[in-house]
């Protein structure tokens, strides 16, 4: 089978190669990938991989193998998935605890973007327990889980600030159920849940911007800065900062399957949009590595498996 694989010389350090096919070990599926979506993260690594190393955390495809585990999606079932690393292949070994079928109302390239950002942004909204009752701060708004974390945090009730780097990066996040749009971070406000991506002195605006007994959820660090902030003004509001990796909480978690299918069911139903800026054949990688990195994909970049 063809899977993109890194090649340190080769134009954006990624070549489509023939590899060994995936063995279908128990408890997992084996998925026939249609779509896979592209994360800084991955991406990044690329710049320091070894030749040889598999990329790829999102997939959604159909059910090529089910392994006759009795909870496993039939075999045909269109699904969405995601896995530590090897995404970006033909065939990939998904184990069961984190795939979830998908309706038929919602496409393969939609369903990718689910797995790492629309993961991330509900569960940091979660764990920072955004609630109609208090605003709630998204940094890096314009990003794929930033435009999930404002729909979602909006769809339960919540007045959303999005923050952006950059007046275009802000378009259309007033329409996904922002209440108000920031250049650059608040000046002045309080807010009870913070969503913070960009590190640096972002996370230091944020943490002097978190209401008593508010939260601050750290899970990105984009500007690659370190953060000083005031001590004292911080812990006098006994609020919280916490810091969230997607694949701890996939560990920790056990099983994201229920929490896969909601997110599906809510691009079925209208209630979620993907919000799909960069869509191409996945041998045109490179060139989506490239485009995303520059940041110029508001939301997700998709790649079709051909």
């Amino acid at each position: 089978m063809k899977a993109l694989v890194a090649v340190p010389e080769a134009p954006g350090g990624i070549e489509l190669r023939e590899v060994a096919p995936p063995e279908l070990a128990p408890g997992h599926v084996l998925v026939r990938v249609k779509a896979v979506s592209l994360n800084r993260g991955e991406v990044r690594a690329l710049a320091t991989a070894a030749e040889g190393w598999r990329p790829g955390w999102d997939l959604a495809g159909v059910v090529e193998r089910s392994g006759g585990e009795p909870t496993a999606p039939r075999e045909g079932a269109r699904v969405v998935g995601v896995v530590g690393g090897g995404a970006w292949a033909e065939l990939v070994a998904v184990p069961l605890h984190q795939v979830a079928t998908i309706p038929d109302e919602v496409t393969d390239a939609a369903a990718s973007t689910l797995p790492i950002a629309g993961l991330t942004a509900c569960w940091t909204l979660r764990i920072g327990g955004a609630s109609p009752e208090y605003p709630v701060l998204v940094t890096g708004a314009a990003g794929g889980v930033g435009r999930f974390a404002v729909q979602l945090a909006a769809h339960g009730g919540a007045d959303v600030t999005a923050v952006v780097g950059a007046p275009q990066r802000g378009q259309g996040l007033r329409e996904l159920g922002a209440g108000s749009v920031s250049v650059g971070m608040p000046a002045s406000g309080e807010y009870h849940t913070i969503l913070e991506s960009v590190g640096g002195r972002s996370l230091a605006s944020a943490l002097g911007l978190v209401g008593p007994r508010g939260v601050v959820v750290s899970y990105g660090n984009s500007s690659g800065e370190a953060t000083t902030f005031d001590v004292s003004a911080f812990y006098r509001r006994s609020a919280q900062l916490l810091g969230f990796s997607i694949f701890a909480e996939l560990e920790r978690s056990g099983d994201v399957t229920a929490d896969l299918m909601l997110l599906a069911e809510m691009l079925a139903d209208g209630h979620l949009e993907a919000e799909i800026s960069l869509e191409d054949d996945w041998r045109e990688a490179p060139a989506a590595f490239t485009a995303l990195m520059d940041r110029r994909v508001p939301g997700k970049a998709v790649l079709h498996v051909s």
